[in-house]
């Protein structure tokens, strides 16, 4: 049974807890993974670069001199792909570059993603997550404390302001809820920050 510690707000160690064993416990499966972050990465990708093809350039369709006796090579047209300014051959166009994939399979890669984190020791709960003002250089004190430094991605169960707020200047440190959780996200960073309730949410969700 994979086991997580447990920290106060002061920082102090109060204790382990189990995890459950469907969502934290599973073999990991690396192609899963993969294949659930080319997707995010994919559609990620903006799609707007575009050229002008042969048919689009502006230029006359003229043909620049006649076919034979001059010496050089056969020309039908200045916008040509072979020409300088002319148009491009299969020219990149507009295009959504996200592909699907069916719900077991992103099921099973966030599990993975999860177990992975489990097994190196790589989860942090805390008691209740909760600060009481926007402040960056408490919250910085905090992880300080739990021992988090570098990437981590804390972990809350509904969008608390004041967590977002005090954590989003922090380098390294991005945050999320519990039921959007990115097998990207997962993958990415070096700690799991998760407060409790998040964590009964996560196992109840994705169990």
């Amino acid at each position: 049974m994979p086991k997580a510690v447990v920290y106060n707000m002061a920082g102090e160690q109060v204790g382990e807890i189990e995890l459950s064993e469907a969502v934290f416990g599973v073999e990991p499966n690396v192609p899963a993974m993969h294949a659930v972050v080319k997707s995010h990465l994919a559609a990620c990708r903006q799609g707007t670069q575009s050229a002008l093809t042969k048919g689009e350039v502006s230029f006359t369709t003229k043909k620049p001199w006649r076919q034979k006796g001059t010496g050089r090579a056969r020309a039908g047209y200045a916008g040509s792909p072979v020409w300088y300014h002319g148009g491009v051959a299969f020219a990149p166009k507009p295009r959504s570059y996200r592909f699907s994939l069916n719900k077991k399979l992103r099921r099973l890669a966030l599990k993975s993603a999860l177990s992975s984190k489990a097994a190196e020791n790589g989860i942090v709960v805390i008691d209740e997550l909760k600060v009481d003002e926007i402040k960056t250089k408490a919250f910085k004190g905090f992880l300080d404390k739990i021992g988090v430094a570098g990437k981590a991605l804390v972990i809350t169960e509904n969008v608390d302001e004041k967590v977002v707020k005090s954590a989003r200047n922090i380098p390294g440190i991005t945050t999320t809820i519990a039921t959007i959780l990115n097998v990207y996200q997962i993958l990415n960073t070096g700690k799991l920050v998760v407060d409790k309730a998040a964590l009964e949410k996560i196992e109840e969700v994705y169990a």
